[in-house]
């Protein structure tokens, strides 16, 4: 089988290059007679960051609430308060300014607006049909990859499913890094959003369902994430920018992943943990089949000064543990990457509580 892949048309990297943003909009402004809509993480509004941005009157400023995963209702409600706005009008760009959360939020959006329908008809793979409008990623956390994945991750609480809406017409059209704006950061979120490329790219080169490219892709993220880490301080500013890189590469390379990313969606889902720390607690309790991943990953923790702390599921009920298991057992691809076509041998019921109840 054969795959014609995509990657992000442009990019742009080093710091202050937020301030080349207003170019990049003017030559879309240019070609589209549309408003530009911006989508921000809640945590700027009334900050300075949104005052630096080339807004104008006839744009759109939207803040998403990143307080929780993006789920398909939110993108739904994000969809509609877009399309009330723009009243049939082609907008010139969407740009997402944020972490993982605002990325994919802008990009399933961004897929809806030009496809019937709602958030959860396009939880798959390659099931949108029509191209998005045009798309700006300017991360301000690294490590996710959704600048550069093909995929938006919303959690679809009614199925009990966290999926992405895995298309070509998904990918940002241009990515702008700029290392400045992840200074800021909180130490414990910087690590846990970063880690997940370390994690995604080990989880890739280890399974079962790899090409030459990905793994190449993959272990330089993997190289970088080690300089960053294990490094005396991860957030120098020669580190900031490694991270934006090494995030970017691992965008690229992310494939299918193994038994992390599974039992992080049961976090998340039943939990409503956030991805980066989910990942974490679910690498904690792996240390039988990521024997060498799970010692680094213990370093690593040990040489930033991260917190993990322990009993987040002590006094969940029955039916809590059970929907935890259903929501990570459910996504067969990644399980069966690592572990094989039996892998709910291995995985039993009673093997997946269990870890659960060692976090």
């Amino acid at each position: 089988m054969f795959r014609n892949a995509k990657n992000v048309g442009y990019y742009m990297i080093g710091q202050g290059s937020l301030s080349q943003l207003g170019d990049l909009l003017a030559v879309r402004h240019k070609a589209v007679a549309g408003p530009a809509v911006f989508f921000l993480d809640s945590f700027f509004e009334g900050k300075d960051l949104a005052d630096k941005l080339p807004v104008e009157s006839r744009d759109m400023v939207l803040y998403v609430d990143t307080t929780s995963e993006p789920t398909t209702d939110s993108v739904d409600g994000y969809t509609d308060q877009v399309k009330a706005f723009l009243k049939g009008a082609e907008p010139c760009a969407l740009i997402a300014l944020g972490g993982g959360c605002v990325l994919d939020t802008c990009k399933c959006v961004g897929n809806l607006l030009n496809n019937p329908g709602k958030a959860e008809d396009y939880q798959g793979w390659e099931l949108v049909k029509n191209p998005a409008p045009y798309k700006i990623a300017v991360p301000t956390l690294s490590g996710t990859g959704s600048e550069t994945s093909r995929t938006g991750i919303i959690c679809n609480e009614e199925k009990n499913i966290k999926l992405g809406m895995n298309s070509d017409f998904t990918m940002f059209d241009q990515v702008l890094m700029d290392p400045d704006l992840t200074a800021s950061v909180p130490r414990n979120q910087y690590f846990y959003t970063g880690i997940d490329t370390y994690m995604h790219c080990f989880e890739s080169i280890t399974g079962s369902y790899r090409n030459v490219v990905v793994d190449s892709l993959a272990e330089k993220a993997i190289d970088l994430c080690k300089q960053i880490f294990l490094s005396q301080d991860m957030m120098s500013e020669e580190n900031r920018e490694k991270m934006m890189i090494a995030s970017y590469l691992g965008g690229m390379a992310a494939g299918f992943v193994g038994v992390v990313h599974p039992i992080s969606a049961g976090l998340s889902m039943v939990l409503h943990m956030r991805h980066g720390i989910a990942n974490c607690y679910s690498l904690s309790v792996q240390e039988d089949i990521y024997p060498e991943q799970y010692k680094e990953f213990m370093t690593m923790m040990e040489r930033q000064g991260i917190d993990l702390p322990k009993g987040i599921c002590q006094g969940l009920t029955d039916a809590q543990y059970d929907a935890l298991y259903g929501a990570s057992i459910v996504h067969e691809k990644p399980l069966s990457n690592r572990l094989g076509p039996d892998f709910k041998n291995i995985l039993t019921k009673e093997n997946v509580i269990e870890r659960f109840k060692r976090m």
